[in-house]
């Protein structure tokens, strides 16, 4: 297994779940899920490459990192599956996922979810966000914020505007590209 796969997948597993009526998911590590929680989280990380089949059709694979040797541009597809498995549905559901450090994040599948560019304090649309940048080290002036981008992202978020119905089961996922 590679270092890379090693720290992706420790980054992206993150076992979590919601406490009945709370509205917020809760990260822990297993098995530290509340037997009460009718929510629950698996992650898995594909690298997606481009291959040529037999009639030189260029066709989108999906691998297992463990099965791949995993270098720079290689693309990575995280995917969050949110399953409710208790009997009411559950309301104001939010998931939060770190971008790993080797990956510089891509995009979001979802529109409607947010990212943040410092560690988790402050979320939006990319867009929306600046980054504050240090001062002049020559003499101490402050340089004025620039507008983050997709190489500042840290973290994404879900904020399920609906409602997870009972025994059923969604995901939501952000792409990467491995730096």
């Amino acid at each position: 297994m590679n270092k890379f796969f090693k720290m992706v997948v420790a980054s992206a597993t993150l076992p979590a779940s919601m406490l009945a009526g709370s509205g917020k998911a809760q990260t822990a590590p297993a098995p530290a899920v509340p037997i009460n929680s009718p929510v629950t989280l698996s992650s898995d990380v594909k690298i997606e490459r481009t291959e040529r089949d037999a009639a030189g059709k260029d066709n989108v694979v999906l691998h297992d990192p463990k099965n791949v040797v995993v270098v720079p541009g290689d693309k990575v597809l995280f995917t969050l599956n949110v399953k409710n498995t208790g009997l009411v549905a559950a309301s104001g559901f939010r998931a939060t996922n770190p971008v790993p450090a080797p990956v510089i994040f891509v995009a979001v599948s979802e529109d409607w979810a947010e990212v943040s560019v410092d560690g988790g304090v402050t979320w939006g649309k990319l867009g929306t966000l600046t980054i504050n940048q240090a001062p002049k080290a020559t003499d101490n002036e402050a340089v004025p914020a620039r507008q983050a981008d997709a190489t500042d992202v840290t973290h994404v978020r879900w904020v399920f505007a609906n409602t997870i119905a009972p025994n059923s089961q969604t995901s939501v996922s952000y792409r990467g590209v491995v730096k």
